[in-house]
């Protein structure tokens, strides 16, 4: 249950200039518009520095470069191993970050009421025992005026890409059953996630598709030489209702 983010965000980070154009592509919009969130709260508070909690966060892709920013963080996630990963990554950034074994629906006992300015929830709704308990719970946590991210995986795209791939039957089984499927992960559509967002009391927000085009055609961007092209039209599109409901994954803001 972890999110990418990209590798320019993390201070001493490194890898091959086309892996670093391919992340950027992928995830530089999320973590984008979580630094802005993150801006507008510390503005609003009064405070520079948030306490953050990234539910689900395994080995800490946005919860290391939220604390190298001097944040409070605490990465929740059911896995010790993930954990382990995320406080070496802290460790190997200079930083520190706070890890909790748990799982989402726990996290009002692990946190507290009203402990939280900003809750990152990254591709863990697809797995939980139920999402709506899951997103009450995050509710609970959240402070006055503070904000929920949720990423979660797209029905809708994940027709689109069987049929692309010329999986016909499984897209038409998809397409009947909702996009959603049978059993874990499962998958989301903006509608849905809207709804479980606003059931559990808070107020849904700005919605962004993520991999629009890198979704449907899994080898794009590899070539350096468009990848900056790619994450143009990737940003250009997410925020586009009719491309954006086909991105790969869906990404929406909650307000408390």
């Amino acid at each position: 249950m972890t999110a990418e983010v990209p590798a320019r965000a993390v201070p001493g980070m490194r890898g091959p200039d086309v892996e670093r154009k391919r992340d950027r592509a992928r995830s530089a919009l999320v973590w984008d518009v979580l630094r802005k969130v993150a801006a507008a709260r510390s503005a609003q508070a009064g405070r520079a520095v948030l306490d953050i909690v990234d539910v689900g966060g395994g080995t800490g892709g946005f919860a290391v470069p939220f604390a190298a920013l001097g944040h409070h963080v605490t990465v929740v996630d059911p896995s010790p191993d993930a954990l382990a990963a995320a406080q070496r990554r802290a460790a190997e950034t200079q930083v520190e970050v706070t890890a909790v074994q748990g799982e989402a629906g726990e996290l009002y006992s692990l946190a507290g009421a009203a402990s939280a300015d900003l809750v990152i929830c990254h591709s863990v709704l697809e797995y939980v025992d139920s999402p709506a308990a899951a997103m009450a719970a995050i509710a609970r946590v959240l402070r006055p005026g503070a904000t929920v991210s949720v990423l979660a995986a797209n029905a809708v795209s994940a027709v689109l890409q069987r049929a692309v791939a010329g999986r016909y039957t499984e897209a038409l089984r998809l397409l009947e059953e909702g996009g959603a499927g049978a059993g874990v992960p499962r998958r989301f559509t903006l509608a849905g996630l809207t709804s479980l967002i606003e059931g559990a009391g808070l107020r849904a927000g700005e919605a962004h598709g993520i991999r629009v085009f890198a979704g449907l055609l899994p080898a794009a961007g590899a070539d350096p030489a468009t990848a900056d092209a790619l994450r143009a039209l990737e940003e250009a599109a997410a925020g586009y209702p009719p491309l954006r409901d086909i991105a790969a994954r869906l990404h929406v803001l909650g307000h408390r």
